[in-house]
């Protein structure tokens, strides 16, 4: 009887430490979330929208934390790179039907 008692106050502790485990941890991952959602990149005309290149200004903190306060921090123009559609010239198809016949 004590030895089934014991075992069932185990196991509603080790439920307890796991939910509240998983409690915090949402709540850390949301907080986190939000602080990266503050980061202006995204709408800044600097932002180029390529991989290589980033931030024409601030190369090595952009699409950072550090981002957050950035002080050259322009709103996009219609002139910008990242509002461009489709800048890039499509390839030639180079098996045209019409070459293999």
């Amino acid at each position: 009887m004590v030895a089934t008692l014991l075992c069932a106050v185990c196991a509603w502790v080790m439920l307890m430490i796991t939910l509240a485990s998983v409690y915090t941890t949402v709540r850390k991952g949301i907080s986190h979330v939000t602080r990266l959602h503050q980061i202006p990149c995204h709408n800044c005309d600097f932002f180029t929208n390529d991989y290589r290149l980033k931030c024409t200004v601030h190369p090595g903190i952009a699409c950072s934390e550090d981002a957050i306060a950035c002080r050259d921090f322009e709103f996009k123009s219609d002139r910008c790179n990242s509002c461009r559609k489709d800048t890039r010239k499509p390839l030639k198809n180079i098996f045209n039907a019409r070459v293999l016949q």
